[in-house]
Parts: C-alpha cells; structure tokens; sequence
C-alpha cells in the first residue's frame, strides 16, 4: 500500500504494547487497557474486546461475599486515620490504585489464608514472590486482586516448607499451563511419577496435579509435593473410593480424605460440588453423557441414594478443613461437555451458575476459589463460554482443560485443544489444562508430558502477547534481532528449546553460516535485508556475529531428537554426532568445536557436497 493511500484503513483502539521497550515498527496490542483496581471494574484486567452480545463483567467481586460480621468501604484519603468500629478490629491500608480502604472484623480475627490477608491489607511473603515472577505487577496489586477474588496464590502452608516457589493464577498475571499426571491401575509407578514432575517442570508447567487411579496413592502423593516447586493439585474424590464403592462414600469420608490430603501438603483440590440432582435429567439426550471421573461418581451416589450431592451439601465443612491449610479451591466441571455436540448446553450451564453460587460461599469462609471449565468446544464458542464464567462466577480464575475444537483428531489433540487454548485464554481463561497426544488414548509417557506442555506453552505465550501484557514479547524480540543478524548459536539459545532447534539446523547444515538450508546462501532474504545498507535489520550491535564456523557435535539428547523424527538412520545419526572430520578435515584427536572457523564460500561448498539424507523407509 502506497504511504499517501488516503485510503488507508484506521487501526482499531490501541492497549499495551507488549514489547516492554517498543521494539520494532508494530503499533502494540488490539486488545484493551487492563482496569487493574479493587473494584468491580477490573474484573476487565486483561481480556480481548467484548463481541457485540457477550456477557459482562460481573459487578460484583469477593468483597462483596464477606464473612458476617465483617465490613469494608473505600474511604478519602483525609479520613484514613479515622477511627475505627468499637469492639472490633479495624485496619485501613492503601490500596494498588492509591485509593484507601478500611475494613472491620470481629476483634481477635487472625488471618490465615491468603485471600484473609489480602483483605486486611497485608502483603505476604507469597505475594511479594508472586510480584517478582510478574514483573509488571507490584505486590500491592498482587494483593489487591487476590483481595478482589480475580486472583489466587495456591501454596498449602505444609508445602511451603518444603520447596514450592508461590505463584500466581488470575488474569492479571501471565498466564499459566498446568500439567496432568498419575499412575493409573495399568501403568506407570510412583518413581516413574516423579520424573514426569520433573520433567513437566523442565517443559515449563506452572502446576501439576496428580490424578493418580491405581498404586500407592498416599506414597505417589507424597512424594510429588517434597519433590515439587510448582503447586501440586489433586482430585480427591479418587481416594475417597479406594477399596470401596462409591455408594459407600459418607461425608465422614469426604471430610477426612480432605483433611489428611491437606495435611500432606495438597495446594488445590478439585471438588465437583457443581454437580446437582437437577442437572442429571438435562444429561439424557448428550452423545457421550458425563465425561468427568468426579462427575460421573457423584451422579451415580445420587441417583443411587435419591440425595444431593454430598460435596455441595457439606461445602461450608470442607471449607472450613481447606481454610486451616489455605487449600485453594479448584471447583471442578463435572459435566462438562465431552463431545462439540454437547458443548454450551443446557446441564454445562446449569453446573456453571451453581459453580458461580459456590464461589460465593467459599469467599464467604475466606478460602481462596478458582473455576474449572469446558473440556471440547467450537471455536465459535469458546469466547461466550469464558465470559459466561466471568460474569457468573464474578471474574474468579477461569481453568480450562483445552477446549479442543474437533473431535476427529485422536492422537494430535495437543494441536487441536492448544488451538482452542490459545483463544481461551486471550478471551479470559487464567490456567490451561495441557493436553497431550496420549488423551482419549492411554496414560501419558515422559515424551508425551513434553509434547503437551510444549504445545500450551505455546498457546500461554501466544495469547500473553496478544493481550498486550508489558515484557510479554520481549523474548520474542531478542530472538527476531539474532535471526536477523544471523546469529544461530544466540537464535537457540532464546528458543524455548535450544536442543530441537539445533538439531534440525544441524540436521541440514552443519555450519554456522550467513545463511540457512532453507534458502540456500543466494537465496536467503534476511542475508539479503542484513545486507542492504539503508535497513536497519540484522545491524543490532548485540547480535553481531563473526565469521561462519562449524558447529559442535550433536548432544546425545539432540541425536535422539532426530532419531525420534524417523527420517534418518542410525548411520546417518552417526555421521552427523562426528562429523567435523569428514567435513572440514580437522585432526583425528581434535574435538569438534565452535572454534573450528570456515569463511562463508567454504560454507557453501559444504553444503554444496553435502550427501542427501536418507530416505524414510516404506
């Protein structure tokens, strides 16, 4: 388009840039200006634009669901140091926006929970971490929103002693990826559990609950929280029903699986206490019923019993024995929509109101409450599907286990969910659930927990930068700069994952060149642009490079990395881990390393003369 096209289409209104330092020509993010105050009205913290017909944001928050005899009101600074209610405490504190509150609770109260401390005005060490991990928050407004319900810190008092690092979930924050794992009765082991944290730790998970069926529950439990630096979440309804019926199952049962998992550490359980005998008749005409372990249970006890759910008939009790640990809520979705033809209907809703009654009641105990969501949706209807839930549940923290967006895919429902996701989360969702390729299938392996945080770390950052969160594409900067100046060893080292992107360069072209294999040294456009004197691109002093070298030899971890692929032989895996003799004719003792320099003609010679990779094998 010419630069005097009076025809030029307007931008639409413009929110953050999420380049902390406005790098580059792009003029920021489409989505708006975070509300980021106590109030209701930064219940719009960051979220895409509002399509004409979404639900909005509730008008209400947690501090509209105090405990009785509590009270609160925003105040004038000049009256700040007013007196307070006779015969109860009182605390007055500024507030992240400047403005002040004071609150009154009954005399003696001690807080114990985050969300009780946030509300008297007190920054925990846990929000004072949180700030740090979210650079562009402070920790007062890391309270404040935990204060307002938008926000929770899942960090179990037992756990904290050992080596948990608090976090944070809520849609001020950067959003998070958790990862799903557990030794069922057909597999997996409670060592072989262990290295799955580790590694989903490694692969950038923020949680991981455990879902373990089968072994040593209280053992694999266990040891997951002393192992674990990331918050550890359970379904204890699993528990509650080893070694006997469902039918079976008391509130004495519910209560003191509760309180032993919450003693043991646990910083957030999943209850399905959303489920009501009501909802079971809507359940009829779906293609594939309950799809919920939780869910499924629980309307088997009721329909046995002729009774409501337990779990919602006992929840001030189970908030008191989550309260004595500060156990975060994770309300569970137990009918959510196993299928696209059951998505955003008439049980899914129902449940979702009663979970929006249930948070209410739970702020109302001081426990700290997110919502879990839908499970398999259109794409058309993910957006009214997380606003729905901000709007019932009065923007607290929004879980979604995907949503895949088709069904046809078993296999690779890491791409199909982390597509949905990636909407999901710019529409409002706070944490995604990962998927992996072994959903609908089996138990996940060590690779599949990869390939599923991998796949949501990707949807996560994506909908970060879309959402205009300050720093959120800073990475995503630095890397464009040393693509630029091609700058490989700089490229991989700002890559999520260094070892693959090295390997598949490697894989080709095992120089460093002024080029890639893609294009070829005649043929590559950035090379080109670098070149070109009046461009500013690839000249970023930072970045530059010197002359092309040979790379290092592959690392075992890369060799497996294209060994995994099926595309090369195990001679051809062996050429490429030792191949600097035979391509530069270096000395039989000498090591392959980075000091091994070739100008950029002789980078083309060899690949040039490079020999063409096997082929797959039918």
């Amino acid at each position: 388009m010419s630069a005097n096209n009076s025809r030029a289409f307007p931008l639409p209104p413009l929110g953050l840039n999420p380049s902390s330092t406005a790098q580059g020509t792009t003029p920021g993010s489409f989505a708006p200006r975070p509300e980021l105050a106590p109030g209701p009205g930064g219940a719009k913290t960051f979220a895409s634009p509002d399509t004409p017909g979404m639900p909005p944001p509730s008008d209400k928050t947690a501090w509209d669901f105090l405990p009785d005899e509590w009270g609160t009101e925003e105040i004038p600074a000049a009256a700040a140091n007013g007196p307070a209610a006779p015969a109860r405490g009182a605390v007055v504190f500024r507030q992240g926006d400047g403005t002040f509150r004071r609150v009154t609770y009954p005399a003696g109260f001690e807080p114990v929970t985050q969300l009780e401390s946030a509300r008297l005005g007190v920054l925990t060490p846990q929000m004072k971490r949180v700030a740090e991990r979210e650079p562009h928050l402070t920790p007062e407004q890391v309270r404040d929103e935990v204060a307002a319900g938008r926000m929770v810190i899942p960090a179990n008092k037992v756990h904290l002693g050992y080596q948990l690092d608090p976090m944070c979930i809520g849609r001020a924050s950067l959003t998070k990826v958790n990862a799903n794992m557990g030794a069922s009765p057909v597999s997996s082991s409670t060592d072989e559990e262990v290295e799955k944290l580790r590694w989903a730790e490694k692969w950038g998970a923020d949680t991981v609950m455990d879902l373990s069926t089968g072994g040593d529950l209280d053992a694999c439990r266990a040891a997951l929280i002393r192992a674990s630096t990331v918050p550890i979440g359970t379904v204890p309804i699993y528990s509650m029903i080893i070694g006997r019926k469902i039918e079976d199952l008391t509130p004495e049962i519910i209560l003191a699986t509760l309180a032993h998992q919450a003693r043991q550490g646990v910083d957030y359980f999943t209850i399905h206490a959303g489920v009501l005998r009501e909802h079971l008749p809507f359940i009829r005409d779906r293609l594939i019923g309950i799809v919920s372990r939780g869910g499924s249970l629980l309307a088997k006890w009721m329909l046995t019993h002729g009774k409501q759910n337990p779990m919602y008939d006992h929840w001030e009790e189970i908030c008191d024995v989550m309260r004595r640990y500060d156990v975060t809520f994770s309300i569970g979705d137990g009918l959510r929509p196993g299928g696209l033809a059951d998505a955003t209907d008439r049980a899914q809703l129902a449940e979702l109101y009663t979970l929006g009654e249930l948070t209410e009641r739970a702020w109302r105990k001081g426990v700290q409450v997110m919502v879990e969501g839908p499970g398999h949706v259109p794409f058309d209807q993910i957006e009214f599907n997380m606003k729905l839930q901000r709007w019932a549940c009065h923007g607290a923290p929004f879980y979604v286990l995907g949503p895949l967006v088709t069904d046809i895919f078993p296999g690779y429902d890491h791409i199909t969910s982390c597509i949905g996701a990636t909407a999901a989360a710019y529409h409002g969702a706070a944490m995604l659930c990962y998927v992996t390729p072994k959903e609908h299938l089996g138990l996940p392996k060590k690779d599949d927990v990869k390939q599923g945080c991998v796949a949501y770390k990707i949807a996560a950052h994506a909908a970060d930068v879309a959402l205009g969160i300050p720093g959120a594409r800073d990475r995503d900067d630095e890397l464009t700069k040393a693509r630029a100046a091609l700058n490989w060893e700089k490229h991989f080292e700002l890559s999520f994952d260094p070892d693959t992107a090295r390997a598949y360069h490697d894989e080709d072209l095992d120089v460093d060149a002024d080029f890639c294999a893609m294009c070829g040294h005649d043929w590559c456009s950035v090379r080109i642009s670098k070149e070109i004197v009046e461009f500013a691109s690839g000249k970023d002093e930072d970045y530059q490079r010197g002359r092309a070298k040979v790379s290092a030899a592959l690392t075992p971890e890369q060799q497996e990395i294209l060994e995994k692929r099926g595309v090369l032989s195990p001679d051809e895996i062996h050429r490429l881990a030792s191949k600097t003799r035979s391509a530069v004719g270096a000395d039989a003792g000498k090591a392959v390393c980075h000091s091994d320099h070739v100008d950029a003609d002789a980078a083309k010679h060899l690949q040039a003369k490079r020999v063409p990779l096997a082929q797959v094998e039918g």
